[in-house]
């Protein structure tokens, strides 16, 4: 039986919840043409890889792995999450990735909750998310819950900004962002975007521009042991700032959210903007740097790499 778990209204439209308008245009035409006139794609042999697999969790630790772009496999509490899944080696209007999933579909531990940040193709892949079961517990932004039970998914929790569920004893809250949501012609901001909270001590800032929503979120929930953060898709500024943070960006971010640690993504993997393949990886750890931030927290994983922390 189909259980979708939302408020009983919703708005039609959360354009009232942008900060730049008219938001998204820009965006589109710069990606499209960096799709048709990239930056240097050779320097994709360089973007960093790990091998050697999914290492076990010690219980009382955290583990999160770089898949790419905005995928995290995020372990804590006996629960295994995906974070915005995208194994396809294509998605809708872009280069097909530079860079392969650094973990195998196959290799996945059994998922036990999958986040999404917004709609966007590259965060939302039905080719990917069809391969989970239909009883995976979904949790989705507001307006986004009739997409996933329109495919049979049979869990699907819906939320509004500061609004929390709870799966398996792990809390899940979905939290503002400075972005926008679009996945056809018609459905400008129809649902909602956002970042998660996860157990009180993760956060997944999926896509967001710099604002004040940051420090809402680190005042919110003080204490956070890893922020998983945008660094790429940021060149030009015109097109790109509203909704994505550069590096420096990034890093203060981080600092307003108040997090231990930062782990990288959003970067070397599909070609979304202007900027060098490598530079948002070589500007993160010059501005960590600058800031005189304790480098062991900064994680810059390569594709494929796991860390993990206490809780």
């Amino acid at each position: 039986m189909t259980q979708i778990i939302r408020a009983p209204k919703r708005p039609e439209s959360y354009r009232d919840r942008l900060t730049d308008t008219p938001s998204g245009l820009r965006e589109v035409l710069s990606i499209a043409w960096h799709t048709a006139f990239p930056p240097d794609l050779s320097e994709a042999a360089r973007i960093p890889v790990a091998g050697g697999g999914l290492p076990p969790v010690a219980r009382g630790e955290t583990s999160v792995t770089w898949v790419g772009h905005a995928t995290y496999l995020l372990r804590t509490g006996g629960l295994s999450i995906l974070t915005d899944p995208v194994w396809s080696r294509r998605i809708p209007g872009v280069r097909a990735r530079v860079s392969m999933p650094g973990l195998d579909w196959e290799d996945l531990p059994p998922i036990d909750a999958v986040v999404i940040s917004h709609d966007h193709y590259d965060h939302l892949d039905w080719p990917t998310v069809r391969r989970l079961p239909r009883t995976t517990p979904m949790l989705v932004p507001a307006g986004l819950a009739k997409w996933f039970t329109d495919r049979g998914f049979t869990e699907v929790i819906e939320l509004d900004w500061w609004e929390s569920a709870t799966v398996g004893g792990v809390s899940f809250e979905f939290v503002p962002a400075h972005h926008w949501s679009r996945r056809t012609l018609f459905d400008f901001c129809k649902t909602l975007w956002g970042g998660w909270v996860i157990g009180g001590s993760v956060y997944f800032a999926g896509d967001t521009g710099y604002g004040e929503r940051l420090a809402q979120i680190g005042a919110r929930h003080p204490g956070l042991d890893l922020a998983l953060m945008p660094v790429g898709a940021y060149q030009p500024p015109w097109a790109m700032e509203p909704a994505h943070v550069n590096p420096p960006q990034a890093v203060r971010a981080f600092l307003d959210v108040g997090a231990h640690r930062m782990a990288t993504m959003h970067w070397g993997t599909f070609v979304l903007s202007g900027e060098p393949l490598l530079r948002p990886l070589e500007w993160i750890r010059e501005e960590w740097a600058a800031h005189g931030l304790p480098r062991e927290c900064l994680w810059d994983l390569a594709v494929g790499e796991s860390r993990a922390f206490a809780t």
